[in-house]
């Protein structure tokens, strides 16, 4: 009985998934004018929007061909120590890394300067487009990162016997409850998987649940990641220009967050009265709503420094958090206040660097990263609690330190995770 419904549950799977790639056929003439409007709203890169169709705008590079696809810049970054070790390792491979976003392509160009790493934007799942992408490409092994499965070009990769990996894989608990609704897709989807390395004992319990049996021990790449880039003459430049100033970075701020920071660092400032508070938004599009709202602070994509009498410096940048958790004397790390759309932002990058943080109570994303980092992090619910933690981080440096080095030690505790993975990528080529 048992067996007869896994034979059903498989069949149900396979049907959903046949379904999946005839509407993204039905769609596909439709799609050229979603990808015009997301290019009129600055979404898309006007010469490089035919590779969401799977055209390549790159010729091939000779030899063995590592793919690997990271949705957006978090996945970006947390894969930089493994593509490292993989091209350490076997010096005749190339890497094309995938992403689904400009900002992400951004991130690439900044941190692969690798002759041998290419980038291209990734298909949308239609199989004609995910076919084309793979004729063009031809990889030795895919990589996928996280959560990014996607059923058609999963399919078309276990067709063509392309062995398909997944790094620091994760599964929410609200994905988790989705994915136990329609398990023979999920079933069906992760046996197209030749190995799964789990972001967490949870994680991987999960995945395992849903058929991920081929499993290397749990590990975050994100607690292998090297700390954040600076460039050290920008740095010894702000921090003569910021002098002793204390400084309060919000990092990674969303929509709705911007409005309760403005108040906290008012709030702050009756205690200390130099404070200067960098708002540094996940989206620097919005840099100049967020100056706005912080009574026409200075942009420094505008190249505007603060003055003295500046509370606010909004940093609508790119690849610069590296330099502000520098300068920073303590962190809150944004998407995680009631008011906005809530989930957090990885906590390591800036425990790597030693610093004081606090998070909202919106963390769901990242929960296992938090959880890790037990006793280091300040959670705050409001303006008045984060006023009270800033202050407390100000007036108490010795406290700050301490908290600083414990995160740092949670934050590099997997450093022989990429090359452990890159062994076993490396592998299968």
């Amino acid at each position: 009985m048992d067996q007869l419904k896994a034979v059903r549950r498989n069949a149900r799977g396979a049907l959903a998934l046949h379904v999946w790639a005839a509407l993204g056929t039905c769609l596909a003439p439709l799609l050229p004018f979603y990808l015009r409007r997301r290019q009129m709203r600055g979404k898309e890169i006007p010469a490089r929007v035919r590779e969401k169709m799977g055209f390549p705008s790159l010729p091939r590079p000779s030899g063995p061909l590592l793919w690997f696809h990271a949705a957006s810049v978090g996945e970006v970054l947390s894969i930089l120590p493994l593509v490292q070790a993989c091209l350490r390792q076997e010096p005749d491979i190339t890497v094309l890394v995938t992403t689904g976003t400009v900002t992400a392509s951004t991130i690439v160009a900044q941190r692969f300067a690798h002759s041998r790493v290419v980038h291209q934007f990734v298909p949308l799942d239609v199989p004609r487009w995910c076919q084309r992408f793979l004729d063009s490409w031809t990889p030795q092994v895919a990589v996928f990162t996280e959560s990014e499965l996607w059923p058609t070009l999963l399919s078309a990769c276990h067709t063509r016997d392309l062995p398909v990996v997944l790094v620091n894989g994760r599964m929410s608990a609200s994905s988790f409850q989705v994915w136990r609704h329609i398990p023979g897709v999920a079933r069906h989807m992760l046996s197209c998987v030749a190995w799964v390395s789990a972001r967490s004992k949870v994680d991987a319990q999960r995945l395992r649940t849903l058929g991920a049996t081929t499993q290397t021990d749990p590990g975050d790449l994100k607690t292998a990641a090297p700390p954040l880039p600076v460039q050290a003459a920008e740095m010894a430049h702000l921090q003569a220009f910021i002098g002793a100033r204390p400084v309060f970075v919000a990092a990674s701020t969303h929509a709705g967050e911007e409005a309760q920071i403005a108040q906290a660092t008012y709030l702050a400032r009756q205690t200390c009265p130099t404070l200067l508070t960098i708002v540094v938004p996940r989206h620097p599009e919005r840099g100049a709503e967020v100056a706005s709202l912080l009574n026409a602070a200075p942009r420094r994509a505008l190249d505007a420094l603060p003055t003295a009498q500046d509370a606010f410096w909004v940093c609508d940048t790119l690849g610069e958090l590296g330099l502000f958790f520098r300068l920073a004397t303590c962190v809150f790390v944004g998407n995680s206040l009631p008011g906005c759309h809530g989930g957090g932002h990885n906590p390591f990058e800036p425990a790597r660097l030693g610093c004081a943080m606090a998070t909202g109570p919106l963390i769901h994303n990242f929960e296992e990263a938090f959880q890790a980092l037990h006793g280091c992090v300040q959670q705050v619910q409001d303006a008045p609690s984060m006023a009270a933690w800033v202050e407390q981080m100000v007036t108490h440096p010795c406290h700050r330190a301490k908290l600083g080095e414990l995160a740092q030690k949670v934050a590099t505790v997997n450093e022989a995770l990429p090359d452990d993975l890159a062994e076993k990528i490396l592998a299968l080529v």
